[in-house]
């Protein structure tokens, strides 16, 4: 079975909901105020079968008073053809002209007119009344559309108008279930026995019972526990069907209309929206930085605009700007949207929402990234995405759900450019190749400067460099890895070519250092000594001491002390010889095989201890080398 949407438009009183029932035996009308009113005050829902054709269309009926724009909104985002209905004794309204603007907006493509109440004029006025219609709707998508007399009171027309809806319903491309489910709630309700209900149209994807389901911008996680559609229980539901989903332990106070049902950790709310902005003809002028009321979806919010490049937007006229919203909505990349004057209340334009989580941009930034998030490719979409993420990078599962896009085009997408080399997954981040090219060259100016500054010291520490790239830690090193010319060695990076080169003077200071080393033995000076006695610099001298280290000559005891590599070898051999004779040895025998005091055998023997050379069981150590 496939499945449609209808939205009905039209003036208040011109028998939008009337001609619903007639078509269907649905009174769309489910509140008690519409009945003793007489008028639509929320949407309302029916549907119409076609089995010959396996063809279902949901109806979703809304109110036509100017101040209940607002809820007619909320049912006119999911719909795929419109039926604008027009009063015969009435003709073109202002509600006429709004509902038909919006919809034109929205870029629905589909529909059809019903001119209602024909029995009540004559036929000249009936031909007139059409007339108008076909004038008014001349440059739409409506223009070719077929405009049916009707009467809901008795009857006429009306299987010439079920014909018409199946002939247009039947060509219409159905919204795809091939993507991540999503559904803008429209209706919160409780039933006594199952709990809390909320209804939409599906606009992507597809869900059965028992399936996960995340109910944002609140961030509810829960369960499909039932599923209806017009009140039939049904086993799942696919995208262009409208829905009733009853879920698992969730209270009604924690929803609203607005929410959208999805599939879990996929989608986003966002306060801040990149879009295409196109006005309406004969609207007041829109200022930069002006609040309006933005519509998506069933969300609305207060939005402050940022108009790119211009200080206004007249009638007629698009641009790309940017929304401020005051609440967080979920939209992606792609969707249709309204916004409406912030007082007094008057529908101004809309257009395509372009990135619902847009970058922080510059203010000498062009907008040549909108133009390609407005008509470029799904490549293109993608790796401009990929590429504004920064060195932060964005999860695989992100992409899927900030385009309006089948999975299977989204991953067919992302290996494409992965195979160009355009874009670098790490485990489950994607990163950009002009972002990680940009890491690496800065890594390398920062290790040529590093070099430059400190020529003694053998590269710059990891932890250093990560911070100063502003990198999460396994970012860091999966960049590290891919970066030419670059050496990790343990904790440190350098330069491959980097080789550490003394000038006569240091390479005569190095030769004294290991002079006096060698010359104390077993009994070495401190770093604090040994700078004093030098007369040096201690930084420096700790810089000569980490190359000695380096190189072998010295031996780092610990923070102050060094022994030279000689004596650390002689330290060995008399171990060796110890151990040939005796299993075990304490600090005092340690201390006299060197003749030396407790001050220097206490860190030689923890440092043996910590190079597994020995090994500490309560007061006396065992010797762990080969002997």
């Amino acid at each position: 079975m496939r499945h449609i949407i209808l939205g009905t438009a039209g003036h208040i009183d011109h028998g939008k909901s009337s001609l619903v029932k007639a078509l269907t035996g649905i009174d769309p009308d489910r509140l008690k105020e519409e009945k003793e009113r007489g008028i639509t005050i929320d949407i309302g829902f029916a549907d119409l079968l076609y089995p010959e054709r396996e063809l279902s269309v949901g109806i979703v009926d809304v109110p036509g008073h100017e101040r209940l724009i607002r809820n007619m909104l909320a049912g006119a985002g999911g719909i795929d053809m419109v039926l604008l209905v027009v009063a015969a004794d009435e003709g073109i309204m202002p509600q006429s002209r709004e509902h038909l603007a919006i919809c034109n907006l929205l870029r629905i493509k589909s529909g059809l007119v019903a001119v209602t109440k024909s029995d009540l004029v004559e036929k000249d006025w009936l031909d007139l009344v059409c007339g108008e219609i076909r004038d008014f709707v001349k440059g739409t998508f409506l223009q070719d559309s077929p405009i049916i007399p009707v009467s809901s009171r008795t009857g006429e027309n009306l299987d010439l108008l079920k014909k018409a809806i199946l002939d247009i319903g039947g060509a219409v491309t159905p919204k795809s279930s091939a993507g991540l489910f999503r559904m803008p709630v429209d209706r919160v309700f409780t039933l006594k026995g199952f709990g809390t209900v909320v209804t939409g149209t599906a606009v992507s994807g597809r869900i059965s019972l028992e399936d996960p389901l995340e109910i944002i911008p609140a961030g509810i996680k829960t369960k499909v526990r039932g599923l209806h559609s017009h009140g039939r229980s049904i086993e799942k539901a696919s995208a262009g069907q409208r829905v009733a989903i009853n879920l698992q332990s969730v209270e009604k106070f924690d929803l609203k209309r607005g929410d959208v049902a999805v599939t879990p950790d996929s989608f986003y709310p966002s306060r801040n929206i990149d879009g295409f902005l196109e006005m309406l003809s004969a609207v007041p002028v829109l200022k930069n930085r002006s609040l309006v009321h933005f519509y998506s979806g069933t969300s609305e919010a207060i939005a402050r605009v940022i108009l790119y490049e211009r200080g206004e937007l007249k009638a007629g006229e698009f641009c790309y700007c940017q929304f401020r919203l005051s609440e967080p909505i979920v939209a992606v990349s792609g969707d249709r949207y309204i916004i409406r004057r912030f007082s007094p209340l008057e529908t101004l334009g809309g257009g395509e929402i372009l990135d619902p989580s847009p970058a922080r941009r510059s203010k000498k930034k062009g907008t040549a990234d909108l133009d390609i998030l407005h008509s470029g490719t799904l490549d293109q979409k993608i790796s401009l995405k990929v590429e504004t993420a920064g060195k932060g990078g964005i999860r695989v599962g992100r992409i899927a759900g900030w385009i309006s896009s089948d999975l299977e085009a989204v991953r067919n997408s992302l290996e494409s450019l992965k195979s160009r080399g355009l874009i670098i997954q790490h485990e489950d981040l994607l990163l950009h190749e002009k972002v990680t090219s940009s890491l690496q060259t800065k890594m390398a100016e920062l290790l040529a400067a590093f070099h430059k500054h400190q020529p003694l010291k053998p590269g710059m520490a990891k932890e250093e460099m990560r911070t100063q790239l502003g990198l999460d830690p396994r970012l860091f090193s999966f960049v590290l890895t891919g970066t030419k010319g670059v050496i990790a060695e343990q904790n440190i990076v350098r330069l491959r070519e980097f080789r550490i080169a003394l000038s006569s003077n240091e390479e005569e200071v190095k030769t004294k250092i290991l002079g006096a080393l060698q010359q104390a033995g077993f009994q070495p000076p401190s770093k604090e000594e040994l700078a004093v006695s030098l007369k040096m610099d201690a930084k420096r001298l700790t810089d000569i001491l980490s190359i000695l280290s380096k190189e072998g000559t010295v031996v780092r005891i610990n923070e102050a002390y060094y022994l030279s590599g000689s004596a650390y070898q002689q330290i060995l051999t008399l171990l060796k010889e110890f151990f040939s004779k005796k299993a075990e040895m304490s600090v005092a025998e340690f201390r006299d095989l060197l003749t030396t005091s407790r001050k220097y055998a206490l860190p030689l023997l923890e440092y043996l201890d910590s190079s597994k050379i020995t090994l500490r069981t309560g007061d006396v150590r065992k010797l762990l080398i080969k002997r």
